[in-house]
C-alpha cells in the first residue's frame, strides 16, 4: 500500500513538473450533448386552457356634441341678421378668455358690398388699441400693397381677421381659439357676400382652407372656401405684412400674388 502511494505521489509530481494544473477525466465531456428534461406531468393532469375572452365590439355611438362655449358661438352667430347684430354678439360672447385681456373688439371696416374680403389673422397692439384691423406698421405696408393694384378699404374691399381680440403679447393664435370664433367669421362672410377672398397670413388660410400645407405652399393660387349660405368662394392665400416686414426678399412673391388677384377682378364679368 506504502509502495503504491509513493507511485502515486511521484506520478503527481511528474504531472506538475510537466505543467498540468488541472484533473481531467478519461473521456472528454460532450458539452452539445441535450441535457435529460425534467420529467413532465402526463398530459391528463394538466388542467385545460381557458378559453381567450372574445373582443367585445362596442356599439356604434353618435359623435360627441360640441362644446358648450363653441356651440353658442355657433347659436349666435347663425342668429345675427346683419353685420351691426354680429359685432354686438360678439361683443355679448364670453366664451373666449381672450375678450378679458384684450382693449377693444376688432370687427372689420371697408366696402361691405365691394365683393371683395381680405381675412387676416388676428389683431396686434396698434389694432388692439384702435378697435380696427390693420391700422400698425403691417397694415400701412398692406395699404401700400394693395394701393399699388389699384384697391383700398376706402373703396374696393373690406378687411377683417380671423380673430377679433387680440392674443396676450400678439402671440400666434392657436388652433382652439380659430375654431372657436370661425362660425363668427363664417357668418360675417356671409353677410358680407363677397365673390373673392385674400386670406392674409397662414393662420387665416389654414382656418379656412384647411390642411396641413404652410403659407408657402398654399399661395400664389387659388383654393376654394366652402361658407354656409353662400357656397364654394374663391380664396387667394398670401403672405401677412408682418412676415414680409422681417423678410423683405418674400415681396417679390407677394407682388406676385397680387398682380394674380388684379387679373382675377381684371377677367371678372361685370
Amino acid at each position: 500500500m506504502e509502495q503504491d502511494k509513493s507511485a502515486l505521489a511521484a506520478a503527481l509530481a511528474l504531472q506538475c513538473d510537466w505543467g498540468a494544473d488541472e484533473a481531467l477525466m478519461e473521456s472528454p465531456a460532450d458539452r452539445l450533448a441535450v441535457r435529460d428534461a425534467p420529467a413532465r406531468a402526463p398530459e391528463a393532469a394538466r388542467p385545460e386552457p381557458e378559453p381567450a375572452p372574445r373582443p367585445i365590439r362596442a356599439a356604434p355611438v353618435a359623435l360627441a356634441a360640441a362644446p358648450p362655449a363653441l356651440a353658442r358661438a355657433q347659436a349666435l352667430a347663425e342668429s345675427a341678421p346683419d353685420l351691426a347684430a354680429l359685432k354686438a354678439a360678439i361683443a355679448a360672447f364670453d366664451g373666449s378668455p381672450l375678450k378679458e385681456t384684450a382693449t377693444n373688439l376688432v370687427f372689420g371696416e371697408g366696402v361691405a358690398d365691394s365683393g371683395l374680403m381680405l381675412i387676416g389673422e388676428a389683431p396686434g397692439a396698434d389694432e388692439d388699441r384702435a378697435g380696427r384691423p390693420f391700422v400698425g406698421a403691417s397694415g400701412q405696408l398692406l395699404d401700400r400693397m394693395f394701393a399699388s393694384v389699384g384697391l383700398s378699404r376706402e373703396s374696393n374691399f373690406y378687411i377683417t381677421n380671423i380673430l377679433p381680440w387680440r392674443p396676450p403679447g400678439n402671440r400666434t393664435p392657436t388652433d382652439a381659439e380659430v375654431a372657436l370664433f370661425l362660425p363668427f367669421l363664417r357668418r360675417q362672410v356671409a353677410l358680407v357676400r363677397p365673390k373673392r377672398l385674400v386670406l392674409v397670413g397662414g393662420v387665416a388660410a389654414k382656418g379656412l382652407i384647411g390642411g396641413k400645407e404652410g403659407i408657402t405652399r398654399l399661395r400664389g393660387r387659388w383654393h376654394e372656401v366652402e361658407i354656409p349660405g353662400l357656397g364654394r368662394i374663391p380664396a387667394l392665400p398670401t403672405l401677412h405684412p408682418v412676415y414680409l416686414l422681417r423678410s423683405p426678399a418674400s415681396k417679390r412673391d407677394a407682388w406676385a400674388d397680387l398682380l394674380l388677384l388684379r387679373r382675377a377682378l381684371d377677367q371678372a364679368p361685370g
